[in-house]
């Protein structure tokens, strides 16, 4: 059986095999009449899904796709989405499928703290009980709230990233109120860095860039970076000591991004915000003088509205603030070897797998 019956994927079927992938098949729940079904063109890395495969998050259930920087075309749509999308569209999913809008967190316009949120994988439909799967696959069927549209001159490849990585930096830029004038500091010159540094500058803001050495300095500059902090180098942290109002941390590990140095950096009442998601037993130690003293905030952010995903999507269309992406076609090798890559810190700055028509092809409609 095909597609609607069935969905064919490529993802851990042994997390003992990382970094080895294996082609599955899987039934999705039912359709509803809230859903959206999308045939798939293209998914990025993020470092989330690194961690997942590798059973960092635990091993809830395998088989398992990962994936959540999703990007495709609408092959189906429920009688209750209609109004929002129609057949062919270009679309994207991020990193939920599902928010309740009935908790606390959504009624207040919170949905990104949702308490029935619903993983695009690693999550169980709350109806059914059935298992989310990722964009590593040919099709995926989606509450439509959770559907974006993608603006004609965003490039496939280079919107997928936006999808996870894109809104992880830009909503904390605007739930910081960042804006003409505000000295932000980027740490990390990374898949979720390289993005935010190109929406801070273009939101006015004055961006240092924060890297372990100069290796990347080259490449801040070329996002818009006006200055460039090295965090192993004693002279280049307190040559910026006390200069930045806000800094967002989107090291994927804190433990190699010690927060104690960084807040120095910080003016008094600065803002530190932790944005990406480490591994699950990583913990963040600051200590009380350090925070108390100059009063400090620290703060954590997760995702962003589904208003502010698709304000972040026009937004980077208006701006034309594009990814660095490294493409790979899916297929097993390539998936490894991307997986590889990215956790190796080797991409520059996004892996996307494409050529999902000719993997998949024999499940395509």
């Amino acid at each position: 059986m095909t597609y609607p019956e069935t969905i064919d994927a490529l993802g851990v079927v042994d997390y003992d095999k990382w970094p080895v992938p294996s082609k599955f098949s899987y039934k999705p729940r039912e359709f509803r009449e809230n859903d959206v079904d999308i045939q798939i063109d293209a998914c990025a890395i993020c470092g989330s899904d690194i961690h997942a495969a590798k059973g960092g998050w635990g091993r809830p259930y395998a088989p398992v796709a990962v994936g959540h920087e999703i990007i495709g075309k609408v092959v189906k749509v429920g009688s209750k989405a209609s109004s929002n999308f129609k057949i062919g569209d270009r679309v994207g999913v991020g990193a939920r499928c599902f928010y309740c809008q009935n908790c606390d967190a959504c009624d207040r316009g919170f949905e990104n703290n949702c308490e029935n949120k619903v993983s695009t994988y690693f999550g169980v439909d709350k109806e059914s009980g059935v298992p989310t799967q990722g964009g590593d696959a040919s099709h995926i069927r989606v509450d439509g709230h959770m559907v974006f549209h993608i603006p004609d001159s965003l490039e496939t490849n280079e919107a997928a990233p936006l999808l996870c990585g894109g809104i992880t930096g830009f909503a904390p830029l605007l739930d910081n109120n960042v804006t003409k004038g505000t000295k932000i500091g980027i740490v990390g010159v990374g898949g979720i860095g390289h993005m935010a540094i190109q929406f801070a500058k273009a939101l006015g803001a004055e961006v240092t860039a924060i890297s372990r050495t100069r290796s990347k300095e080259e490449d801040a500059k070329k996002l818009g970076a006006t200055h460039f902090v090295a965090s192993g180098d004693p002279e280049s942290m307190k040559e910026h000591k006390g200069t930045l109002d806000i800094i967002l941390n989107t090291s994927s590990s804190l433990s190699q991004s010690a927060i104690d140095p960084l807040v120095t950096l910080l003016r008094a009442r600065g803002t530190i915000a932790l944005i990406s998601f480490p591994p699950a037993d990583e913990k963040i130690e600051l200590s009380a003088p350090t925070l108390l003293l100059p009063n400090l905030t620290v703060k954590g952010s997760a995702l962003g509205t589904p208003e502010q995903t698709q304000y972040m999507l026009n937004f980077a269309a208006e701006h034309n603030i594009k990814p660095w992406v490294e493409t790979f076609d899916i297929n097993e090798k390539n998936l490894s070897d991307a997986w590889v890559h990215v956790e190796s810190g080797k991409v520059r700055y996004r892996a996307v797998m494409t050529g999902f028509d000719k993997f998949f092809g024999d499940s395509r409609q």
